[in-house]
């Protein structure tokens, strides 16, 4: 019988290191990932800048548009810049919301005859040098932490430390997103799961709107906790694992009498891995993870470009997902591609 949640966890980053408490905060931290998909990360020392970051985003939201354009999303074939309001859609619906996306720094290596999807890792837009700088201080404090968790779950699998290190891509994402108030019922993010990496970061205000889908397929709220971190398994770590830490689906809903600002972090998984890599190697980790007492039925179905053997790579899914979300790009930059994927169906 599938073990179902109607809250999510906290877990204390800092308990996860100390050895007087890591071996209970390990095994909380298991129960997160087997069961739920989902956790409050406490304690993580970063909420200087966290809370830096967030009161900066009124104000660079409010920047002129013609800042705004000049780092449009439409400038970039990797999918990173500013996206006005209702630019997005998830499941097929309009997504009420207005953001910028970044990558951390990589250097684009792409040329004329590279594969398409090798394009996605590019060199991010700034509307101005104080927004680079923030992005790049609060990108570089995530890498770090994200690392770190991403050891902590390998050990509280029963793995060695650096078990996932392999599956790291070059360029993570994050995003800045502002949600105007709303209609009653209006959409901020379809239901969907994260798709882009290993596990999304997400600070949050205290506006609320988030909500998770648990096993029995009830949307349960997921509020602002002060000084934590919203913390996501993505489709990226469910393959790896075989589907014993499912990714979990959820959505936004669009805030009614104020706006709301969140600031997800997206860990990067490498865009080369196969299919039958993924299928091989976990076959692998779940062979050696203790899987005693896990009930783990998979919850209510989003089509994922992930595990679909329509695409060679999870390069090439996440080019579809993309191209997807955001047309407009996509019919700019690479137009066959976008007219094959809007016929296409996922298996």
């Amino acid at each position: 019988m599938a073990v179902s949640f109607e809250s999510l966890p906290i877990i204390d980053f800092q308990a996860l290191q100390s050895d007087a408490t890591k071996s209970e905060a390990l095994a909380d931290l298991k129960n997160a990932l087997f069961h739920v998909g989902f956790l409050y990360l406490a304690n993580t020392g970063l909420e200087s800048i966290i809370e830096e970051t967030h009161n900066a985003l009124p104000q660079i939201f409010d920047l002129p548009e013609s800042d705004k354009q000049r780092c449009s999303m439409l400038n970039s074939p990797s999918f990173l810049g500013y996206t006005g309001l209702g630019a997005e859609t998830t499941a097929r619906k309009t997504d009420l919301r207005e953001q910028f996306d970044f990558g951390s720094p990589v250097k684009s290596v792409w040329k004329e005859g590279d594969l398409p999807w090798q394009r996605l890792e590019g060199p991010s837009q700034f509307p101005n040098e104080e927004v680079n700088k923030l992005v790049t201080r609060y990108t570089s404090e995530l890498s770090v932490l994200s690392g770190t968790f991403l050891r902590a779950v390998a050990e509280c699998l029963s793995l060695p430390s650096g078990t996932f290190e392999t599956f790291l891509g070059k360029m993570h994402r994050l995003k800045f997103v502002k949600y105007p108030r709303s209609e009653p019922g209006s959409q901020g993010v379809g239901p969907h799961k994260d798709s882009t990496g290993l596990f999304t970061f997400l600070s949050q205000d205290s506006v609320g709107g988030l909500e998770v889908l648990n096993r029995a397929g009830q949307w349960i709220s997921a509020p602002y906790i002060k000084g934590t971190l919203v913390v996501n398994v993505q489709q990226g770590f469910e393959a790896i694992t075989g589907g014993l830490c499912p990714a979990t689906t959820h959505r936004v809903l669009a805030p009614t009498t104020t706006t709301r600002y969140s600031i997800p972090f997206f860990q990067a998984v490498r865009l080369d891995l196969t299919l039958k890599f993924l299928e091989e190697a976990a076959v692998d980790i779940v062979h050696r993870i203790p899987t005693q007492n896990v009930a783990n039925a998979q919850q209510v179905t989003i089509p994922s470009e992930f595990m679909s053997p329509l695409f060679s790579c999870f390069g090439e899914a996440q080019l579809r997902n993309r191209i997807m979300s955001h047309p407009d790009v996509g019919k700019r930059w690479y137009l066959e591609l976008y007219e094959k994927y809007s016929r296409q169906t996922l298996a």
